[in-house]
């Protein structure tokens, strides 16, 4: 039963680690996500999503990001809520 236990906990903190790692993972990836739709933007010269002339790449580098920090989000909330180790 002891050991039973002690298997849980050791499987929940293994668990709590990967989604950590996960995390600081999406996170460069949300910053290089970042760095291409202003690089995009700029050479485009619009920076207003209205504009028709927004490059579409960057509204779907946009969209692509957005879905990585809900993603990043729920991860924390399943890891404990805090990544501030990261």
């Amino acid at each position: 039963m002891k050991q039973q236990r002690h298997l849980g906990i050791v499987t929940a903190m293994r668990e709590v680690t990967q989604a950590k790692a996960l995390i600081a993972d999406l996170y460069r990836l949300v910053a290089v996500l970042n760095v291409d739709i202003d690089f995009r933007e700029q050479e485009a010269g619009v920076t207003d999503l209205a504009r028709p002339e927004y490059p579409a790449l960057a509204r779907t580098l946009r969209a692509r990001r957005d879905n990585l920090l809900e993603t990043i989000s729920a991860l924390r909330q399943r890891a404990g809520g805090s990544d501030a180790a990261i």
